[in-house]
């Protein structure tokens, strides 16, 4: 059968190294072996899940529940801020490319969103992939035209589709005749696609047996990461919740089992059959039994006149007969359970069942008051909590690469071998919503800026100025210079907003000793616009020396606007060269 879809044609290479140990992967593919078929039949070890579609199933299922649902909300809701203008955006900041070029690949990536209609549906989309813990789409292109890029992404229900991989198995030489080991090396990949689903009623069908073959550059396929014992079926974070959610739900039936059937007093007659024989004392007790659970209704719908006593209910009342010597007929009451308010075994697995999400029980707990307050107060349960989402969105951003593969493959724009280069470098930065992990950045900038107030008193005796801005307030080299390059910039730019009061007062101290006398000002001879005019061309010639000094500094590694800016400066230091001699100021 031919495969379906488009393939990126590559060279194929021998492999140098074979190993006798398969390539680990995560994507859940089922590995059969080219000498035989493949059936996707399981073991049912606990005897609930015998297949992946069955699992999904599962999952879904229990997104039902009710405490399942809103613990779901509460992570869904703290990864996706959908309140933001921009969802999520592309960082290269650390990708070795051109302006132009970065440029490009931002707006693909935001055409990436625009097909995937992200902005719109990034609940929903965010919400589906934690459920089930896949996402599968086909990418539709024009094959006449296959450089417009990705036409159209179509969702494929996980139960429909499944991954394979065939390996192909070489005996290793040289070992004992009694030992069998094989290198293995991978022959081909493609996906199964069946519209009905891998499972008809209790049969599992095997997915290398029927289906359509699609060829996986056709597919965009991520998951969550997360597999079963034996590294064959992906996993769902949903998955160990399954069995505290089956003890939540037992126990929570069982509580109003007892509730309803121990909450109400029931009544126990004893009746006085004297000297009555066996069975004439049960026929008395029963008469007086029917006649005082007569149970005349009224009905107001039919207007008539209706016995309920063919109904048993659940308060029926005791009949004990009691014979002579006894006392006589007496009417008493059973106490009802004296422990119905005891909830504790219900909270006890209710908060094992969101520890199973790592959900913070109180996010959860309406009795609980919201309290934003100083990152000393936040507990230990919110930076888990934290820490979790930062690893959902990392593995979620495994859907962007691939899509931002495909579009920059397909146009053109990058080759499968650059993108290999880069990928590892390109980053996507999520909204944040979190107003903790905001106060958390808030005052570690400032603990720094007040140890490095500390440290002020020993700089230039003990540290230097570098050292303090190094390993006090955490600044790497390109930050060092950044800050610097604008900190000379405002201070030429003679701003009054710029200017520090400590600096200007330093000036002031050391410019008696500096100057000498006022007659070595430059500018005295001239007028207040000339002087102006004089001062403000000064001003130019020192932001083009600044210019100049750091593009010297990235020699080799300047991008096209950064020659342009070097040339332009160049020419400004040379032109005003012999004007600086004439005023006596060194340039």
């Amino acid at each position: 059968m031919e495969i379906f879809g488009y393939v990126f044609k590559r060279k194929e290479k021998e492999e140098k190294a074979p190993s006798f140990v398969p390539k680990q992967t995560d994507d859940g593919a089922m590995v059969v072996t080219t000498a035989g078929g493949s059936y996707g039949t399981y073991v049912d070890l606990d005897g609930t899940v015998r297949s992946e579609a069955e699992l999904v199933t599962k999952y879904r299922q229990m997104s039902l529940h009710p405490e399942c649902d809103s613990a779901i909300d509460e992570i869904v809701n703290e990864s996706i801020s959908i309140d933001e203008e921009n969802i999520v955006d592309i960082n290269l900041d650390d990708v070795n490319l051109s302006d132009n070029l970065k440029t490009i690949i931002r707006q693909e990536f935001k055409n990436s969103l625009r097909i995937i209609d992200f902005n719109k549906y990034a609940y929903d989309i965010y919400r589906r992939w934690y459920i089930d813990g896949r996402l599968y789409y086909h990418a539709v292109i024009d094959e006449a035209n296959p450089k417009d890029g990705i036409k159209e992404l179509r969702y494929i229900d996980p139960r429909k589709i499944r991954k394979v991989r065939e390996i192909q198995q070489s005996p290793i030489k040289g070992i004992q005749a009694n030992v069998q080991s094989f290198t293995s090396k991978t022959v081909k990949e493609y996906f199964i696609y069946n519209d009905r689903g891998f499972n008809f009623n209790d049969r599992v069908v095997g997915p290398a047996t029927t289906g359509l073959k699609i060829s996986p550059d056709s597919i965009i396929h991520t998951v969550s990461g997360l597999t079963d014992t034996n590294g064959s079926m992906v996993l769902s974070y949903l998955h160990k919740a399954i069995k505290p959610l089956n003890q939540l739900g037992t126990l929570e039936d069982a509580t109003v089992i007892y509730r309803i059937s121990r909450a109400p007093e029931r009544r126990i007659w004893y009746i006085d059959v004297g000297n009555l024989p066996k069975m004439k004392a049960e026929q008395y007790v029963r008469e007086i039994m029917v006649k005082h659970k007569n149970r005349l209704i009224y009905d107001a719908a039919s207007g008539e006149v209706r016995d309920d006593r063919k109904f048993m209910t659940m308060l029926e009342d005791y009949w004990l007969p009691r014979r002579e010597g006894g006392r006589g007929t007496e009417v008493t009451t059973l106490p009802g359970g004296q422990n119905l308010g005891q909830m504790d075994d219900v909270l006890y697995f209710q908060k094992k069942f969101l520890q199973s999400l790592n959900v913070p029980a109180s996010r959860l707990n309406s009795d609980a008051l919201f309290s934003i307050g100083r990152a000393t107060e936040i507990t230990r349960d919110e930076l888990k909590f934290g820490r979790f989402i930062v690893r959902l969105r990392s593995r979620f951003s495994h859907l962007f690469y691939k899509i931002l593969e495909k579009q920059l493959v397909l146009k053109g724009i990058l080759t499968v071998d650059d993108w290999n280069r880069i990928s590892a470098y390109i980053k996507f930065k999520f909204a944040r919503d979190n107003y903790f992990t905001e106060l958390k950045d808030i005052e570690i900038a400032q603990t720094r800026l007040s140890l490095a107030n500390a440290y002020q008193g020993f700089s230039e005796k003990y540290y230097s100025h570098y050292w303090i801005r190094k390993n006090v307030l955490k600044q790497s080299e390109e930050d060092i210079k950044e800050q610097d390059f604008y900190i000379n910039k405002e201070n030429e730019s003679q701003d009054p907003r710029w200017v520090n009061p400590a600096i200007e007062q330093n000036q002031q101290m050391t410019q008696p000793q500096d100057t000498g006398s006022a007659d070595e000002d430059p500018f005295k001879n001239l007028d207040s616009t000339q002087k102006n005019e004089a001062k403000d061309r000064l001003s130019k010639i020192r932001e083009a020396e600044v210019i100049v000094s750091e593009m010297e500094k990235k020699k080799g590694n300047r991008s096209l606007q950064d020659e342009a800016r070097y040339k332009s400066a160049l020419q400004v230091v040379a032109k005003n060269k012999e004007w600086l001699k004439k005023i006596g100021i060194a340039s």
